[in-house]
């Protein structure tokens, strides 16, 4: 990961539990969410699903909230969804491409591939009053300290 280029398949495995909290500095790195962040660091969205049951939950815990299975494993997910909860912050962590000077939006939002799983991050490219309960999303990444952080999009209302 030298000159802060994007690490390959090979750097994010060899990626050992020391350098993944230094890598995300203030977050809170544990055994049930390492997962999460080596996949953020490859541009992946993990979200945990049972292998037994096929309950989709996060954040991650090492057993399943449905069936209490410890058969749990991170799943990459498309990150599009609908938005179901909004709030706007007024201050945050230094990001870029997320504009802290202002107000902004935070979402919780249901995803489209993991029914009954919520993600939550900032929005970001979109005015305040644009980011209503209701409308779709769809994943991208900005950077904060030098590492990947998901945001979502509001989804353009243009058909396709």
């Amino acid at each position: 990961m030298r000159n802060g280029a994007m690490p390959t398949q090979r750097d994010v495995t060899d990626v050992d539990d020391s350098e993944l909290v230094l890598r995300f500095p203030g977050e809170a790195i544990t055994h049930d969410n390492k997962a999460h962040y080596r996949g953020r660091l490859q541009h992946r969205l993990l979200i945990n699903r049972c292998a037994d049951c096929g309950t989709w939950h996060h954040p991650p815990k090492p057993l399943c909230p449905q069936c209490w299975s410890g058969n749990v494993e991170p799943t990459e997910v498309s990150g599009a969804g609908v938005i179901h909860l909004t709030v706007i912050l007024h201050q945050g962590p230094p990001a870029e491409g997320v504009d802290y000077s202002t107000p902004y939006p935070v979402v919780a939002v249901d995803l489209d591939d993991a029914p009954g799983a919520r993600f939550t991050a900032a929005v970001v490219g979109a005015q305040n009053c644009d980011v209503t309960i209701g409308r779709r999303v769809k994943l991208d990444w900005a950077t904060r300290a030098g590492s990947p952080m998901p945001v979502f999009r509001i989804e353009s209302e243009e058909k396709v």
